[in-house]
């Protein structure tokens, strides 16, 4: 178990983006995050007091949590001297990079000399099978994105919580190291080897109740050459009976690819549902999530009101607005 509460690690991130992990914790579990420790010319900011090590210490951090995700999940060598002082004044670290603390010979020294754990959660723990298709039973939601970082988990996490309110049964059922730190389970989809990687999702989201919805954090792009597979193992692994597109209208390209724009939203139906209908014939498309953080209330709610029109499907923000509307979506079904 990661001890909590935490300090959350900003280290040089170059924008608000590339602390997508510490935003997650500290939008979805505050009570588990102090603060945030940011070096110079870092560009992001989650909102929370900027402490030292020392200062976390005496607020009653236990764990330092490394809240960057960046291109190709790499620990920095301008922030090894702040993760082995941690070490040194007794935190444990914790990760969700590619590149894992327990490979890095300097921070295994520290963490051995001084006690400290460090734990890598983008690490598969299981043998998991390969997908076999089999239907199962229960029901399974799951957002598939225009782009990578536009919202599904926080779609995932808002509808879970409308569900919950209303009475329905469900489980977020987390798939990236943001999910996993913020619920201290699932699957490390994009560190499983590919040939298993829809097993795995089949695995994460077993037999269950007829009423009972499995929300699958959704993660890449069908349209992010970078990140594709990982989506398409969900959607054929996952066998949703619902889709729900996430899109962020004011991203003027793919993330980290700037000679790709971003596909519409019809485009992405009419790729995505396809493709689900693969392995559930059933599935339809309920809804649209808008990550609207960069309009104003008249525009946001100018864009859904266009989008509702345009798509035929509820449109919210569910971070800024709830997601009552998809989860009323899923009622229907």
């Amino acid at each position: 178990m990661i001890e909590t509460p935490y300090l959350l690690f900003l280290g040089d991130a170059p924008d608000q983006l590339a602390a997508k992990v510490a935003q997650g914790i500290k939008d979805w579990r505050p009570e588990n995050a102090v603060g945030q420790f940011r070096l110079p010319g870092c560009a992001a900011d989650v909102g929370l007091t900027d402490m030292t090590l020392v200062d976390a210490k005496a607020a009653g951090a236990r764990t330092l949590v490394i809240g960057v995700a960046n291109r190709g999940g790499v620990i920095s060598p301008a922030w090894k001297e702040v993760l082995i002082a941690a070490l040194e004044m007794g935190f444990d670290l914790a990760s969700g990079l590619h590149n894992l603390l327990r490979d890095e010979g300097d921070l295994i020294a520290a963490a051995q000399t001084h006690g400290g754990t460090l734990h890598d959660v983008r690490v598969p723990t299981v043998g998991y099978p390969i997908a076999n298709g089999v239907k199962r039973s229960g029901k399974r939601v799951l957002a598939v994105g225009t782009d990578c970082s536009v919202g599904k988990m926080y779609t995932a996490l808002a509808l879970d919580d409308s569900m919950r309110r209303k009475g329905m049964k469900s489980t977020f059922r987390a798939t990236g190291q943001t999910g996993i730190l913020i619920t201290g389970h699932g699957v490390p989809l994009d560190a499983v080897i590919a040939d298993f990687m829809a097993g795995s999702v089949e695995y994460l989201t077993p037999d269950n109740d007829a009423d009972h919805w499995d929300i699958i954090e959704g993660q890449g792009s069908l349209f992010h050459v970078s990140y594709s597979g990982v989506t398409l193992a969900l959607i054929h692994g996952g066998q949703p009976d619902a889709l729900i597109l996430s899109h962020e209208p004011s991203r003027p390209h793919m993330r980290g690819l700037p000679g790709y724009a971003l596909p519409s939203l019809e485009l992405l139906r009419d790729t995505a549902l396809p493709l689900a209908q693969v392995a559930n014939p059933a599935c339809q498309v309920v809804g649209v999530s808008v990550n609207t953080q960069h309009m104003s209330e008249d525009e946001a709610l100018s864009y859904l009101a266009e989008v509702e029109t345009r798509m035929g499907l509820p449109a919210v923000d569910p971070y800024r607005q709830s997601a009552d509307k998809l989860a009323d979506a899923l009622a229907a079904l």
